[in-house]
Parts: C-alpha cells; structure tokens; sequence
C-alpha cells in the first residue's frame, strides 16, 4: 500500500509540473498523463495478481506485458496526435519519458 500511495503523489506531482510548462502545457500533459495512468495501472493490477501465490510471477508477467504494450500503443497515438495538433513533440517525449523512468 505505501508504493501505491507514493505512485500515486509522484503522479500527482507530475501531471501538475506538466500543466505548469507553460505554452508546451497540453503536449506535456498528455505525456505526463500516458506515463502516470499506464504506470499506475499496472502497479494497482500486479498488486492485484499478487494475491494468488501459486501463479503470483505469471500474473506479473503477463500485466507488464500488456502495460507495455498498451503503453507503445498510447505513445504512438500520443505522438500522432501531438503532431497533427501542431504541439511540441519533444516537451511530450520528455513528459512521457521523465516519468516512465521514475516510476520504473
């Protein structure tokens, strides 16, 4: 329970520095918020698959599996929907990424 409450402040902490960037604030917001909720979720459903001890490693398995690739997903369609929108790509890469990287 404590990482998941600690998850879920740096979240918070997160989204709030992205909606405080200034002109990159709906760019950045939209990978702060990709990163944060992907990394959430996966965090609450392998709490959640560790309950049964007698598969606890393969429901880990397979909820980083599908978070990864639900991430991939939401980053391609992230990015291609910063770019029609004219947004900057980079403050949505470095968004996505700073978080990715410290929830990992």
């Amino acid at each position: 329970m404590r990482h998941q409450l600690f998850a879920t402040a740096l979240a918070a902490v997160v989204m709030a520095i992205a909606l405080a960037s200034g002109p990159f604030r709906r760019a950045a917001a939209l990978g702060a918020g990709i990163s944060s909720l992907t990394a959430l979720g996966s965090l609450f459903a392998m709490t959640r698959t560790a309950r049964r001890r007698e598969r606890a490693m393969m429901g880990a398995l397979l909820v980083f599996v599908a978070a990864f690739l639900v991430r991939i997903v939401l980053v391609a369609l992230g990015a291609a929907v910063v770019g029609r929108s004219g947004e900057n790509a980079v403050a949505f890469i470095v968004a996505f990424f700073v978080p990715f990287f410290a929830f990992a």
